[in-house]
């Protein structure tokens, strides 16, 4: 059975869907198979992995509310093991035709449930909000992982995340767990960035990954390309970070089976 994990930080701009994206294809480099599902109206993990156009006609709007087969919408990246469920802008209206369904919490669940023998990990790049879709991220997770970005603003919003997800754990989804906080965009001249780390490792608990993502030019200029910054230049440090990442996360999940 594959693992669900959902990427959330309803702060936008915190390296959200980069993470989704550079992780994801890591893991996929690092041979195991990977599916990424886009849940943000606006595309971007799907444009990302250089699936500009969804060429099934099906995304992740039609598996959700019209409960279309994902199977049928899912494409092949051009990074070998990693698999999309594309994104469109219909998405957008998906949390009001949902909103009297009454299954509506669970429609990723079922979404996923299907798909969860095929994978080893299964991503959610949620939308950089706390609104029905995230919420259907959250129930159908066994995890959450969430990027912070180096800056005072992403504490706040973090706090606002763990309610959130303690709420789904009281009501809809009592096993799912905190992955581990993601450090990203940091910049290790900035004086305020490292007060900011100091500070975010003495405030949050939960676990840190000791990977941090640090800013490199590479990491921005990859998306342009519709490729993931290990394919882009794997010799960056944008792509050194996220393969250190990727092994932190498997050291941690402990994956025997490869």
């Amino acid at each position: 059975m594959g693992k669900v994990i959902a990427i959330a930080n309803q702060k936008g701009g915190v390296g959200k869907t980069t993470t989704a994206i550079n992780l994801a294809a890591a893991l996929a480099i690092l041979e195991r198979k990977v599916l990424l599902i886009d849940a943000d109206p606006q595309a971007n993990a799907s444009s990302g992995v250089g699936i500009r156009e969804i060429t099934t006609g099906i995304s992740t709007y039609d598996c959700l509310v019209e409960k279309v087969d994902p199977e049928k919408g899912i494409v092949a990246t051009s990074t070998p093991n990693l698999d999309l469920l594309p994104s469109s802008i219909d998405l957008v209206g998906a949390e009001l035709e949902l909103v009297n369904a009454p299954d509506r919490e669970f429609r990723m669940k079922q979404l996923t449930d299907q798909l969860k023998d095929k994978y080893d990990y299964i991503f959610i790049d949620c939308l950089p909000s706390l609104g029905l879709i995230t919420l259907n991220s959250l129930v159908a997770a066994d995890s959450v992982l969430v990027p912070v970005q180096c800056e005072y603003f992403s504490l706040e919003g973090f706090g606002k995340l763990k309610d959130t997800i303690n709420l789904v754990q009281q009501s809809l989804n009592p096993s799912l767990t905190v992955e581990g906080v993601v450090l990203s965009m940091y910049d290790q001249r900035l004086r305020m960035a490292n007060m900011v780390l100091e500070e975010i490792r003495e405030i949050i608990s939960d676990k840190i990954f000791e990977t941090i993502i640090h800013r490199n030019s590479k990491i921005g200029e990859a998306p342009s390309l519709g490729q993931p910054v290990i394919t882009y230049d794997a010799s960056s440090k944008g792509a050194i970070n996220f393969l250190n990442l990727a092994n932190e996360f498997l050291s941690a999940n402990e994956i025997l089976n490869h």
